[in-house]
Order: C-alpha cells, then sequence, then structure tokens
C-alpha cells in the first residue's frame, strides 16, 4: 500500500475519514484554552479537516499554518472558514516541508505514518521547532490488530523515538478523550532539548 497524495486524496473523496472527529479534539481544545499569547506561530502537520485550526482561528489566533499531503481537506477548512488566509494552508510532503514554529499540535498524523518513518518524524518536528519549542497532542496507546493506517504503538515504544530530541513534561494517559477512543490515548507535552 503507498500512503501517497492520491492514497489520502481519494479517502476524502471517498468519506473514509474515521479518524476525522467533526470537531476539535477535547484535549487539544482544553491546552489550547490555556494558550495566553494568541502571536505564537502553530503549525498542524497533516491536518486534515483541521477542526483544532479551526478553533484556534475563531480564538484570535493569528499565526496558524495548516500542512497537508492532499489538498482535499485544505479546502474544506477553506470552506469552513473563508477569512482563515489562503498562505497558510500548505499543501505539501511534511518530510520536505521547512518552517520554525513556537507550537506543533499533533492529532492523528503521526499514527498514520508507516512505523519506519517514526524516528524521521521525531527528528523533523525537532527540526521544525523553534528553540524552547512544544510538540503537544494525542498518540494511540494500543496496537491495531489490522494492517494500518492507523499504526498503533506503545508509551514505551515512542519514548525511543522522541527521548533523543526532546523533554518529556508530560507523557500520560489520556482523561478526556472521545468515548471510542478512552483508555487508548496518549496526552503528551514535549519541549524541544
Amino acid at each position: 500500500m503507498k500512503l501517497d497524495k492520491e492514497f489520502w486524496a481519494a479517502k476524502y473523496r471517498e468519506n473514509k475519514t474515521g479518524w476525522d472527529l467533526g470537531s476539535v479534539s477535547p484535549p487539544l481544545k482544553q491546552y489550547i484554552d490555556q494558550l495566553k499569547d494568541k502571536s505564537i506561530t502553530i503549525l498542524l502537520p497533516g491536518a486534515g479537516n483541521s477542526y483544532e485550526a479551526e478553533y484556534l482561528h475563531i480564538n484570535g489566533f493569528k499565526n496558524i499554518y495548516v500542512l497537508d499531503l492532499a489538498e482535499e481537506p485544505l479546502k474544506n477548512l477553506k470552506s469552513r472558514i473563508p477569512g482563515f488566509p489562503e498562505e497558510n494552508l500548505i499543501q505539501a510532503d511534511f518530510f520536505e516541508f521547512e518552517g520554525s514554529f513556537d507550537l506543533i499540535l499533533e492529532q492523528t498524523f503521526f499514527c498514520a505514518l508507516p512505523v519506519q518513518k517514526r524516528s524521521l518524524y521525531a527528528k523533523k518536528m525537532h527540526q521544525l521547532l523553534k528553540k524552547n519549542g512544544k510538540l503537544v497532542g494525542l498518540l494511540f496507546n494500543v496496537k491495531f490488530p489490522e494492517e494500518g493506517p492507523p499504526f498503533g504503538g506503545s508509551r514505551k515504544e515512542y519514548l525511543t523515538y522522541f527521548s533523543p530530541y526532546f523533554d518529556i513534561e508530560i507523557f500520560e494517559s489520556c482523561t478526556n478523550s472521545i468515548l471510542p477512543r478512552q483508555g487508548n490515548e496518549l496526552f503528551f507535552i514535549f519541549m524541544k532539548n
């Protein structure tokens, strides 16, 4: 299976987006609600329909960048929020993308990548963050029975990827996951080291 632009575009065209919550993820909403500085630069990679970007935008954050390999979810976000800056909707390969951000939010992007790309993901996140920048989000704490995506994993496994690049501030079972994901998500805050 080739997880390329066409693979993901077809998922949106065929409405096979089981990862899409249809709204901002409760743990990320709670985290966003605690942010005071609305001028920080925020990246949402592999963002899909990006309800988190919508929530940030509605709440006055100005420097939000949404990155996805497929064009369809970027168009979906723009149709929901016509005022979202067009230049901040970026169709590109995450591993080829360049930028510098204060905060990167992870929501179902990591689990969509083949396991062999996980070390590259951690290294790329480190490169994209400014000094003292944070990577914040959710990871599945479960092994999925079928071949992915999504690809599951465990806290212990994830630490092997992230520990070389980040100071682990929080990495614990998520207490406010949506019902179908309860007990299967880890919430994390990693600071660039």
